[in-house]
C-alpha cells in the first residue's frame, strides 16, 4: 500500500512540475509580446503551488518593472537574490528599481573583520554553503580510501595531504553555512508596499510620528506588537508602522 502511495505522490509531483513549466513558458512568451499583467498573473500561478526560484522570482520582478510596480519589482528582485546572490543580472535590475524610490537612506557600512566575513558569507546562499560542505566530505573520504590503499609512497603523502585540506575546507564550509544561517535569521526584512507610511513613535495610531517611508522602502523588523511592526532603517533610525504597509521578504 505504501509503494502504490509513493508511486501516486510521484506521478503527482511529475504532473505538478510539468503544469509549472508550461506556466512558465507562457508566462515568458507573454512577458515577450509585453503583456506584463497577464505574464504576472501566469507567475503567481505558479508561486500558488508553493514552488520558487531564482528565475522566477526574477522575472515576476521584470515584468512589475516595466509596469512601473515600484514596491513588487523591489521585493521580487530581493527574493531572487536571496537565491542566487551572485547574479549579476539580478543585482542590476535592481538597482535601477531602486532608483525608482523616493527615499534616500544612507546605509551605515561595516568595517574591518566583520565586512569582510560578511562579504565571504554572502558570495553564496545556505544550501550552496552546505552542498559545499557535503562535496567536501565525499572528496575526504575518496581521498583517504586512496591513500590507504595505495602502494607509492608519493601518492601516499598526496592523498593524505589532500585528505587533510578536503578536512579542513569540510569546517570552513560548516562554518560559513552556520554564520549564513544566523545572518538570514537575524535579517529580517522587509519590503514598503503603501504608496506612503507614517512611521510612528510607539505601536499606537495615535502616537507621534517620527518620519514617513515610501513604497520600496527595505526596512528591517525588529518586533512585533498587534498589528504594528517595530522597524530599523540602514541609517539606524527605528520606529513603529502598521504590519499592512510592508511585506516580509521571508514570505513564501
Amino acid at each position: 500500500m505504501k509503494k502504490v502511495f509513493y508511486i501516486v505522490s510521484f506521478l503527482l509531483s511529475l504532473g505538478a512540475f510539468s503544469q509549472n513549466q508550461t506556466l512558465f513558458e507562457k508566462a515568458n512568451a507573454l512577458y515577450n509580446e509585453g503583456k506584463y499583467a497577464e505574464a504576472i498573473d501566469n507567475y503567481n500561478a505558479i508561486l500558488d503551488t508553493k514552488k520558487h526560484s531564482a528565475d522566477l522570482y526574477f522575472n515576476l520582478a521584470n515584468a512589475h518593472y516595466k509596469l512601473n510596480n515600484i514596491a513588487p519589482s523591489i521585493y521580487f528582485y530581493e527574493k531572487a537574490l536571496k537565491l542566487a546572490p551572485n547574479d549579476e543580472d539580478i543585482k542590476n535590475n535592481l538597482s535601477f528599481a531602486q532608483n525608482m524610490t523616493i527615499d534616500a537612506i544612507d546605509a551605515i557600512p561595516d568595517a574591518g573583520f566583520s565586512k569582510l566575513l560578511k562579504n565571504v558569507t554572502n558570495t553564496m546562499s545556505f544550501d550552496n554553503w552546505a552542498k559545499t560542505a557535503i562535496g567536501m566530505v565525499f572528496c575526504f573520504v575518496l581521498l583517504f580510501l586512496v591513500y590507504y590503499f595505495a602502494y607509492s609512497t608519493l601518492r601516499k603523502r598526496l592523498t593524505f595531504l589532500g585528505s587533510l585540506v578536503s578536512l579542513v575546507l569540510l569546517f570552513v564550509s560548516l562554518a560559513f553555512a552556520f554564520h549564513k544561517y544566523n545572518l538570514d535569521k537575524k535579517d529580517n526584512l522587509a519590503i514598503v508596499f503603501a504608496q506612503e507610511s507614517k512611521v510612528k513613535s510607539d505601536p499606537n495610531p495615535r502616537s507621534e510620528e517620527s518620519f514617513r517611508l515610501h513604497e520600496g522602502t527595505k526596512i528591517q523588523i525588529l518586533e512585533t506588537y498587534n498589528d504594528w511592526k517595530k522597524i530599523k532603517l540602514s541609517d539606524g533610525k527605528t520606529g513603529w508602522v502598521n504590519s499592512e504597509d510592508i511585506k516580509m521578504l521571508n514570505a513564501i
